[in-house]
């Protein structure tokens, strides 16, 4: 669906949980199955290394398949443009979130940004609205984005998620991987000089990995040939303002990278 051939990859220097490896298999109907050299992956001990980190997708890594036939319309979402994915998305029932939703909320800025923003999911506002990162948390992205001279005119921003679950809870395994290849076609269509992820559920879903927000911060990974950075999400900020000091560092980071690129 996008440049990992419709995959899901794990990046090296990443971990991913056995028990959100497996939510993932069965999201997709698969019967779990365990790779010839797991049992070694599994006991391995990634060594520290000093920052700034760059992990690079490897060839080999395990993948986890997005059959075509669970795509909506079996419509081979890797070559829709622009309106035909967004068309798919306002109509996708592949999960039970399409049945409380008020509308799919796909995206907002610039498809030809430099820099691509991804959060979790839509909130209320954004349901009701149809944008993604509106309310309180929308207007400290506003913020943080002038902070290093951008602005919605010139990012993309989009979710993991299209739709908004239910009472804000975390999204489910099965969701996200619904939702993957429309992210994927949106990737593909930008082409992003870098990918910000924003918050937990963006950097483990994108990552494929469980560890910490903090320890994935201040470090460069590459997706899919795109360098991406990770970086806490506004609605987190605005829970812990005492951590909008290691988000400027973050926008410090991304700043940093566009001026050099």
């Amino acid at each position: 669906m996008s440049s990992r051939d419709s995959s899901i990859a794990k990046p090296q220097g990443c971990t991913l949980d056995e028990t959100t490896r497996v939510e993932y298999l069965q999201a997709m109907g698969i019967q779990p199955w365990y790779s010839r050299h797991e049992s070694d992956d599994l006991t391995e001990t990634h060594a520290q290394v000093a920052e700034p980190v760059v992990a690079e997708v490897s060839e080999s890594a395990e993948v986890l398949k997005i059959e075509p036939d669970l795509l909506p319309g079996k419509i081979d979402i890797s070559t829709c443009d622009w309106p035909t994915l967004e068309q798919q998305v306002s109509h996708c029932q592949l999960c039970e979130l399409h049945q409380t939703r008020t509308q799919t909320v796909f995206d907002v800025g610039n498809r030809n940004a430099d820099l691509m923003l991804i959060g979790e999911a839509p909130g209320e506002e954004e349901d009701i609205k149809g944008d993604p990162f509106v309310g309180s948390a929308g207007h400290l992205l506003d913020a943080m984005m002038q902070a290093i001279g951008l602005d919605r005119q010139n990012v993309y921003i989009t979710n993991v998620l299209k739709c908004h679950p239910p009472a804000n809870r975390k999204p489910h395994t099965s969701e996200i991987v619904c939702c993957d290849p429309y992210l994927q076609q949106q990737i593909k269509l930008v082409q992003p000089k870098l990918i910000l992820a924003l918050g937990r559920v963006a950097a483990h879903h994108l990552l494929l990995t469980q560890d910490k927000l903090g320890s994935l911060r201040q470090k460069q990974y590459t997706y899919n040939g795109i360098p991406l950075y990770v970086s806490y999400h506004p609605a987190y900020l605005l829970r812990k303002p005492i951590e909008k000091r290691k988000s400027w560092q973050d926008l410090l980071e991304v700043r940093r990278f566009l001026n050099n690129n």
